[in-house]
């Protein structure tokens, strides 16, 4: 079984139909994740198949088609981009997303469904390294939770709250120390962040 290119457009008889006609090869691929809808109220996904375009979502709750979303993929990272097509238990987005962005989607799609085929370590992911020393993060508002950092690597971090302070939701952009990073996973006592390019914006 050879691998699969995802940044090589894929060209489809004329017999399909337009809907099904897509630019991009689309694959059967299952990742966690949630996404922020236009209240920026995030609610977790599953996705059903992906290419670098765009994605079909199984979700509880489904957008109104034109809606636009933020997508946070386990494995994939954050992707913004616009409802096309809904049904009772999910929708299809399609991504917002400059050239080069999309280019890093392709490498990282044809990683994740070639990892087993090719038996190479993955590359591009930095490895974490587990810390357990404190940290202060700052908040939009101005306020400094104190936290300790589970682990650490050139891309992120994952921190855990005493219990004083909920942690900051998902999307929020949030400092520590001289580095900005976006939450994308929250929970209980623990959060996470991958951080953000020094030209990076907020939104």
């Amino acid at each position: 079984m050879s691998a699969i290119d995802l940044s090589v457009p894929q060209f489809r008889p004329v017999i399909e139909t337009e809907q099904d006609r897509r630019k991009y090869q689309r694959v059967d691929l299952e990742l966690g994740g949630c996404f922020l809808d236009d209240a920026s109220e995030d609610h977790q996904l599953i996705t059903e198949n992906l290419s670098c375009s765009g994605a079909y979502l199984r979700a509880a709750t489904v957008p109104e088609a034109g809606a636009n979303v933020i997508c946070y993929f386990d494995d994939l990272g954050r992707v913004a981009g616009t409802v096309v097509r809904t049904s009772k238990d999910g929708f299809a987005v399609e991504f917002n997303v400059v050239p080069h962005k999309r280019k890093k989607l392709a490498d990282r799609l044809s990683w994740l469904i070639n990892k087993d085929l090719i038996e190479v370590p993955e590359q591009r992911a930095a490895a974490r390294f587990p810390t357990g020393g404190p940290a202060f993060i700052g908040r939009k508002d101005g306020l400094q939770i104190p936290c300790t950092v589970v682990d650490i690597s050139l891309t992120g971090a994952s921190f855990e709250t005493n219990g004083q302070f909920q942690p900051p939701p998902i999307g929020e952009v949030v400092t520590a120390g001289n580095l900005r990073g976006r939450v994308v996973r929250s929970g209980e006592n623990e959060f996470a962040v991958n951080f953000l390019r020094p030209d990076e914006d907020d939104v």
